[in-house]
């Protein structure tokens, strides 16, 4: 099983070229000579010389990754994956938003010289002449990088799993080989938000309606817009971009409805979610994508609202200790949060998709407010601010508790069927990374040739 999620990290893009976390003097000298010119491998439309190679080794070394298990070979059996699926997805006319790739080159650059103190100091630690010429370096690295990732989530996108196969998989696992499940915990939650004036929502549906009037009459851009006004850290950087997909929703409802109803380059009309107001532009329509551009509005909770809302959980909380409802029922009745109030509160991990979280890989942040709760303890009210600054009171209760244990098919399904996905994931991938191999122009230097590669790259 450890062989299996081995296997599976391979899907996963290993690094980010030149992005580096901290920033660390080199003095492996078995890498001191680089060679400049020198092609270690050609992949379609792609060229890896044998100072890419050179640059991977010093840049995972300054990112702190041990390498004392990686040889020339295994990166540049890294590097040939990357470009076959980067290859492959521009042959298949697969494409990457240019615009993010420059905004993250631009706040990486920002990075290094805040870290180096200046550009020029910049240039000097990664021996680059040229600000532009780093730049363009840069983007391409990330280009290709988000090419490959591109490619791997479209040959994995249509596979699914049955139940059978789920039984089967779990079968030929070896009884000694079956995983162990840590200790994990139910948790439920409910939520209570500061009710926003009439007054205060109308200030901020009147400050969207100008800006949709100033891009709609008088031609403003509204990505400039989204840049400068939104309240949403994740999508401002881009313009307030971001790609809806049909098969895959990753919004609320509430925004999926109105952005699937609008034609290509149409501005909605104000409307709200739980997140806050929102105005939409669609930028373009492919197929089951769309791509929008979005700007998020929040408007300012009073300190009364706020006041009244920790009257109200207090309440609740009395009412729960009391013994007057259960914590389930109040969440029903009585939680502001619509994921969570209709199952009594209880948690979902967004990384499993199950109702468990494993201790040893729980959010920070929520094992912070639990780990002193004893079991059917309620929480005080916790003051929470999200990412986009709206506030809220909360109250936590540990559901339920589980053991470390050996995986049993019945107790642990969603885990083993997250398994068996990666396996038929990483076998359809193989699959499809053979067959390409087989189809494309690949040329491997003398000097490689004797590499024990994991893929057949030195076709006979």
């Amino acid at each position: 099983m450890n062989k299996l999620l081995t296997m599976y990290n391979k899907v996963v893009l290993l690094f980010f070229t030149l992005f580096t976390l901290f920033l660390h003097s080199q003095n492996d000298n078995s890498f001191k000579k680089i060679k400049i010119d020198g092609v270690a491998a050609v992949v379609g439309d792609f060229v890896i010389l044998d100072s890419d190679i050179d640059k991977t080794l010093i840049d995972l070394q300054s990112q702190g990754v041990s390498t004392e298990n990686l040889d020339r070979c295994n990166l540049l059996g890294k590097l040939m994956e990357d470009k076959l699926y980067a290859h492959h997805a521009e042959q298949d006319s697969l494409e990457v938003d240019n615009q993010q790739i420059q905004s993250y080159v631009d706040q990486s650059i920002e990075y290094f010289t805040s870290q180096l103190g200046s550009i020029e100091k910049v240039l000097e630690y990664y021996k680059r002449k040229d600000e532009q010429a780093f730049r363009q370096e840069l983007f391409e690295i990330n280009k290709v990088n988000q090419l490959a990732q591109l490619m791997q989530t479209t040959i994995i996108d249509e596979i699914e799993i049955t139940p059978e196969e789920v039984k089967s998989f779990f079968d030929n696992i070896p009884r000694y080989d079956l995983p162990i499940f840590g200790a994990e915990l139910e948790i439920s939650q409910i939520i209570v938000k500061p009710e926003v004036s009439d007054d205060d929502k109308q200030k901020i549906i009147d400050r969207l309606e100008s800006i949709k009037n100033d891009v709609v009459v008088n031609g403003s851009s509204f990505a400039t817009k989204a840049i400068l006004y939104s309240q949403d850290p994740g999508t401002r950087p881009m313009g307030g971009k971001m790609t809806l997909d049909r098969k895959r929703p990753r919004t609320v409802k509430e925004f999926r409805d109105v952005a699937y109803r609008l034609k290509q380059g149409q501005v909605s009309d104000p409307f709200e979610t739980e997140f806050g107001w929102h105005i939409l532009k669609i930028e373009k329509i492919r197929g089951q994508e769309i791509d929008i551009r979005h700007i998020l509005l929040i408007p300012e909770v009073s300190n009364y609202a706020l006041i009244e809302a920790k009257n109200k959980i207090d309440l609740i909380r009395k009412r729960i200790v009391d013994n007057e409802l259960s914590f389930e029922e109040a969440a029903m009745s009585f939680s502001d949060e619509e994921t969570t109030k209709n199952n009594g509160g209880v948690l979902i991990n967004p990384t499993t998709g199950d109702t468990r979280f494993e201790l040893t890989k729980i959010d920070p942040v929520l094992y912070n407010q639990i780990q002193r709760l004893k079991d059917t303890e309620i929480s005080a009210p916790l003051l929470e601010e999200d990412r986009t600054g709206n506030k809220s009171y909360k109250l936590i209760k540990i559901s339920n508790r589980f053991d470390e244990h050996v995986a049993d098919y019945s107790k642990d399904f969603l885990k083993i069927k997250d398994l068996a996905m990666k396996e038929k994931q990483l076998g359809t991938i193989q699959k499809w990374m053979n067959e390409k191999i087989e189809e494309t122009y690949i040329s491997v230097n003398q000097d490689s040739r004797d590499c024990n590669f994991s893929n057949k790259w030195l076709k006979k």
